[in-house]
């Protein structure tokens, strides 16, 4: 995520990135930033966001496009407890369409999907 850039503007790079067309680029945008709670922010320089609408913007690039691998390093930092289980149950819903997600964490997982703890450092 760029600090300067806004939302949408980051959400855009992104999906230039990936090869979206411009058609279908302002609905997907949109409709990630209110999936992630950012519903009137999508303007907002994300410097002037807070820590947790910063880490959402992030997220929402999870939702423009089609994947099949999610790869998250500490998706939950930063995020409030809805924030939380929001989180939670968009990955136990991209698991369930038989999508994969490869993440680490510190946080407890209350997941309703197979999940595979491999732990390091003897932890």
């Amino acid at each position: 995520m760029k600090a300067a850039l806004t939302p949408r503007e980051n959400l855009q790079w992104q999906a230039a990135l990936t090869g979206m067309t411009a058609a279908s680029l302002p609905s997907s945008i949109d409709s990630a930033l209110a999936k992630v709670g950012l519903f009137g922010y999508e303007d907002s320089p994300c410097y002037t966001l807070s820590a947790g609408q910063q880490r959402r913007v992030g997220l929402a690039r999870l939702f423009i496009g089609r994947r099949q691998l999610w790869i998250l390093d500490e998706p939950f930092t930063a995020i409030d407890k809805q924030g939380v289980t929001e989180l939670e149950s968009w990955i136990e819903r991209f698991v369930a369409d038989g999508g994969a997600v490869i993440l680490t964490t510190h946080h407890e997982l209350n997941m309703n999907c197979p999940v595979h703890n491999v732990r390091l450092g003897g932890q």
